[in-house]
C-alpha cells in the first residue's frame, strides 16, 4: 500500500487549519488517514507548525512520500535533514552522535533565522503602525486646520457684517435734514389764519339780523279803526 504524507483541511471558510497526516494515496484528501503527525496553521506570520519529528522521520524511513506542500513543511522543520542524517547512520558513513550534533547545530541556526525573521516582522509591523498613526495624526491636524480656517472666515465675515450694519446705523442716525424739517412742520402762516377763521363782519351783522323797521310795521298790520270790514259793505 502506497502511503503519503499530506495535509488534511480543517477550519472554516478563509480560516483554514491543516492536519499533517499519513494516509493511503487512494483515500480522499479529507477522508480516512492512518496516522496524524502534526498541525499547520498558515494564518499566523510566520506560520505555526507543530510536528512530531521522530514519527515523521520513521514514516519517511518506511517509504511514505510527502506531497509538495508537506515536503516544504517537513524541510522547514528539519525532518528531511534528519532523515538524511539517519540514512547516513544506517549506511555507516557517520555515527549517531555525529548525526545528533549536526542536527542540533542545524536547529540552533534555524532558530536564529526564525527569531530574526520574527524580529523583522515585528519591526515592520511597528513601523507600519507608526506610519499609520502619523498619517492619522496628520489627517486630523489637516481637518482641524480646515475647521479653524472656516471658523475664522465665518467670524471675520460676521464681524465685517456687524461693522457694516453699525456704520449704516450711524449714517442713518446722523441725517437730521430728512427727519427734522422745521419749514414744513412749523408753518404759522398756513395754520393760523385769523382772517379766515374769525370773520366778525360775516358772523356779527346786527344790521341784517335786527331789522326793526321791517318787523314792526304798524301801518301795514294795524288798519284804521274806522275802516269797514270786508263783509260789511258801507250803506
Amino acid at each position: 500500500m502506497a502511503t503519503k504524507i499530506r495535509l488534511q483541511r480543517h477550519g472554516r471558510k478563509k480560516r483554514a487549519f491543516f492536519h499533517i497526516v499519513v494516509a493511503d494515496s487512494r483515500a480522499p484528501r479529507d477522508g480516512r488517514f492512518i496516522d496524524k503527525i502534526g498541525t499547520y496553521n498558515p494564518i499566523t506570520n510566520p506560520a505555526t507548525i507543530d510536528i512530531n519529528l521522530d514519527k515523521a522521520v520513521q514514516w519517511m524511513a518506511n517509504g511514505a512520500q510527502p506531497s509538495d506542500t508537506a515536503r516544504a513543511i517537513l524541510s522547514y522543520k528539519g525532518v528531511l535533514y534528519k532523515h538524511h542524517l539517519q540514512v547516513g547512520v544506517r549506511k555507516g558513513s557517520i555515527t549517531q552522535e555525529q548525526a545528533d550534533a549536526k542536527f542540533a547545530e542545524w536547529v540552533v541556526t534555524k532558530g536564529e533565522k526564525i527569531a530574526e525573521k520574527r524580529s523583522n516582522l515585528e519591526k515592520a509591523s511597528s513601523s507600519k503602525k507608526d506610519e499609520a498613526r502619523k498619517a492619522e495624526e496628520k489627517k486630523r491636524e489637516s481637518i482641524a486646520a480646515r475647521v479653524l480656517s472656516k471658523q475664522n472666515s465665518e467670524l471675520a465675515a460676521e464681524v465685517e457684517n456687524t461693522e457694516v450694519a453699525a456704520e449704516e446705523t450711524v449714517a442713518v442716525e446722523e441725517t437730521p435734514a430728512v427727519e427734522e424739517t422745521p419749514a414744513a412742520e412749523e408753518t404759522p402762516a398756513a395754520e393760523e389764519t385769523p382772517a379766515a377763521e374769525e370773520t366778525p363782519a360775516a358772523e356779527e351783522t346786527p344790521a341784517a339780523e335786527e331789522t326793526p323797521a321791517s318787523e314792526e310795521t304798524p301801518a301795514a298790520e294795524e288798519p284804521a279803526a274806522d275802516a269797514p270790514a270786508d263783509g260789511e259793505t258801507a250803506e
